[in-house]
């Protein structure tokens, strides 16, 4: 079907313990623009909440809505197995993935859906910029990469990308048929990250092409236990391991000499005061170590299956 004929968007939302930054979004999702002719529906996967995620969805439910409100349950703990449900529920042509904590701007949708329309590619990214913490207060821009969010802007014009970031984006059905769903063992839930990154080495494998469209925007909200070197540190350590399932690096001629590297810089940037590089450096040096204990504990699991 092409996408001049298609009359459906879904609109899939995996959401875990965050029903304040949840409300948030439904609200933002109710003031959408919707393209003329476009049906939507909104799909709203809750990975194992033990907050008021519930209690809020039911409200949900009973309310007066613009679109076609689905509420899903996924027992396997992971954004990416949320993710996979949501895709197998959703009845729409093009699929808008957002992640719980951010707010939609009023054309989010129709951009998107013009992106598709306009331009030859099979997934769209759209732009995240920072939002606001939960005082109202925007984000000052000496300190963004503190923050620590997801920042997504390739500027102001549309254009083709490598990979996708998965707070923000859209795809055509047909990538899910042909390319396959997220894997279960990367993301928020499971190994921490990188299921959009593994996910957008299938898509390109697979001959499809990513774009960016600057007017799709939403806004990353700011939350103050992400904030800092520590959260920073985390983070880091988290996407090593998480390349560690799918990436097969050298260690001996790529990570070990990377990580090397990056101490000695990391321990230069410090002597100089160039705070913002060691705080980047910082993070480069949690990746490798984050790397290698990954690919350590994979030895561990096989030979001590190898043992048995």
């Amino acid at each position: 079907m092409s996408v001049a004929s298609c009359t459906d968007i879904s609109v899939i939302v995996p959401t875990f313990n965050r029903s304040a930054s949840l409300q948030r979004l439904l609200e933002s999702v109710d003031l959408l623009e919707v393209p003329n002719a476009v049906r939507a529906e909104v799909v709203i996967i809750d990975n194992c909440s033990t907050d008021n995620t519930q209690e809020l969805l039911r409200q949900k439910e009973w309310q007066e809505k613009r679109f076609s409100f689905k509420v899903l349950k996924e027992d396997r703990k992971g954004k990416s197995s949320a993710l996979n449900r949501g895709i197998a529920s959703a009845q729409g042509q093009i699929l808008m993935v957002v992640d719980d904590d951010v707010v939609v701007h009023p054309e989010w949708m129709i951009k998107h859906w013009e992106c598709h329309r306009d331009v030859i590619f099979h997934v769209i990214q759209g732009r995240v910029l920072p939002g606001v913490d939960d005082q109202g207060n925007p984000a000052d821009g000496n300190r963004v990469r503190e923050y620590n969010i997801p920042i997504v802007d390739y500027g102001k014009e549309i254009c083709a990308i490598r990979g996708f970031t998965g707070t923000n984006v859209s795809f055509k059905r047909e990538i899910f048929a042909n390319v396959g769903l997220f894997d279960p063992r990367l993301g928020p839930g499971a190994a921490g990250f990188s299921e959009d990154s593994e996910f957008s080495l299938r898509i390109k494998k697979a001959g499809y092409k990513i774009g960016y469209t600057p007017h799709a925007i939403v806004y990353h909200e700011l939350n103050r236990n992400r904030y800092g070197r520590e959260y920073n540190r985390m983070v880091e350590y988290r996407k090593g391991v998480s390349r560690s399932i799918y990436r097969q690096e050298s260690i001996l001629f790529r990570v070990i000499p990377d990580l090397l590297i990056n101490c000695l810089r990391y321990g230069l940037y410090t002597m100089f005061g160039l705070t913002h590089k060691a705080y980047k450096t910082e993070g480069r040096i949690m990746k490798c170590w984050g790397y290698l204990t990954g690919k350590l504990r994979s030895l561990g699991v096989t030979r001590s299956g190898i043992g048995r």
